[in-house]
């Protein structure tokens, strides 16, 4: 077992947490990164991303996460790929044990576990992820332009997915297992006024279909549970729009988290309900998902947790 002590103490390593790390390390704090059960985070499974700045070419997501830790490293963050199974916040230093046995000190932790997307289960799913199935629309919906796209759901995320969606794609469908929607009843109206979007009720996904050589979606089985008829919707997009969760399953009975289980900040920080404990990235903040946020987020904790260690 081997131990580690930090001023900064980094939990996770997508873009909040690498950049956490940059400037904690920027600092002089050197900080140590624990990169988490998803090294980079969910922006690894993202093919290509058009919209993080200073990359004016398409980036892939496994791309731009090496290109942060690989600057994170070299201004300093030390960085063990590791996952933190227990957390002791009682009080400073904080105390974190690892699935490796090892334990990490840190006077202040800055969390960044990011959320994950909830998924339908399929084996075809995740075998396209990434080549026509998506999580996530404001990430991928540029790259289905005049194309046909699905959209699983029927809450106010759903119905937001799609009515993004419209502003590329030749037609939304969004698919639905009820016969009503969860979604408010402004967002059912803007669903029904807009002639690019139809409803597949009481239906489910059974499988996506696509072609092997090159890997790409060009369609999804659903069934109706009522009649038990399947059918084949001609789509070369699939996007999950069933919720996130927030991966603070570690931090429950220690943190206050909302109702729906993310870490709550105080206004304009990243402070949590305990002094030097930061937390940023979409851990904390369920309305944006975007890279970009993430990594503001993530330099705001670690100019927060400098602050704090100066008092």
């Amino acid at each position: 077992m081997a131990e580690y002590k930090t001023k900064v103490l980094i939990i996770g390593s997508g873009p909040a947490g690498y950049t956490a790390g940059i400037y904690a390390a920027r600092a002089g704090l050197n900080p140590v990164l624990v990169s988490g059960n998803q090294i980079g985070g969910q922006l690894t499974i993202t093919t290509e991303i058009e919209n993080f700045p200073g990359f004016p070419e398409p980036i892939g997501g496994q791309e731009l996460m090496q290109r942060m830790k690989e600057q994170a490293q070299n201004v300093g963050v030390t960085i063990i790929d590791d996952i933190i199974s227990e957390v002791d916040f009682s009080k400073a230093p904080y105390h974190c044990n690892s699935a490796a046995n090892n334990l990490y000190c840190g006077d202040t932790v800055i969390i960044a576990t990011g959320a994950s997307a909830r998924w339908l289960g399929l084996e075809s799913e995740k075998k396209f992820l990434g080549f026509g199935v998506s999580g996530c629309a404001t990430c991928d919906g540029f790259f289905y332009r005049g194309k046909d796209v699905a959209v699983v759901g029927g809450g106010n995320t759903a119905a937001e997915e799609a009515l993004y969606l419209t502003t590329f794609a030749k037609s939304v469908t969004l698919i639905h297992r009820r016969d009503s929607l969860r979604a408010d009843k402004l967002m059912q109206q803007r669903l029904q006024n807009n002639k690019k979007i139809n409803i597949e009720w009481d239906s489910v996904v059974e499988e996506v279909v696509g072609t092997e050589n090159p890997l790409s979606v060009n369609g999804v089985i659903i069934k109706n549970v009522k009649t038990d008829r399947t059918t084949k919707l001609n789509v070369d997009g699939l996007f999950i729009a069933i919720g996130h969760h927030p991966n603070t399953e570690l931090f429950k009975g220690l943190l206050e988290l909302d109702n729906d289980g993310y870490i709550v900040t105080k206004h304009d920080s990243c402070e949590t309900s305990i002094p030097g404990i930061f937390a940023a990235g979409d851990v904390q903040n369920a309305n944006f998902r975007q890279a970009v946020v993430a990594a503001g987020t993530g330099c705001m904790a670690a100019l927060e947790a400098e602050k704090y260690l100066n008092k």
